[in-house]
């Protein structure tokens, strides 16, 4: 379930601490409530049905699309690569060259492995858990797949 988002002293409200798990239908209703974030949010779900089908079973969701921001630009996301078979990942999941253009193109947000780092020491599943404007702990989402 998405937990109510909470005011951290950002320019928006976003997910409390932790990691919480929800559902695709779930993320949809409460995130999918614009044009723009319809779009966004489909390019999130083809993500999530390609992860799926090379043995993903986990992604979890970050970004301005989780939060209350009312235009977001993309989605954030990182999913765990245990039990992937990388023969069936899409290749564009793969592609970080040029800030990540062809992820950025096919699915409309950026996707990153869960355990590879995004700061010295730090890996995606933490990094994501700090706001970027205050410095604060906040919440991603987890969707089983």
């Amino acid at each position: 379930m998405v937990p109510e988002l909470v005011d951290i002293g950002g320019p928006w409200k976003v997910l409390p601490p932790g990691i919480h798990d929800a559902t695709l239908a779930e993320v949809e209703q409460v995130f999918a409530t614009t044009g723009r974030r319809r779009v966004l949010f489909a390019g999130f779900e083809q993500a999530c049905r390609d992860l799926k089908k090379a043995g993903c079973s986990a992604v979890y969701l970050d970004g301005s699309f989780a939060t209350e921001k009312p235009e977001p630009g993309d989605f954030d996301a990182c999913w765990d690569p245990a039990g992937v078979v990388p023969a069936r990942l899409n290749p564009v999941l793969l592609d970080f060259k040029d800030h990540r253009r062809a992820q950025k193109k096919h699915y409309l947000g950026e996707l990153f492995l869960s355990s590879s780092f995004a700061a010295p020491g730090r890996f995606f599943i933490d990094f994501f858990q700090t706001d970027r404007y205050t410095g604060k702990h906040k919440g991603i989402l987890r969707i089983h797949l």
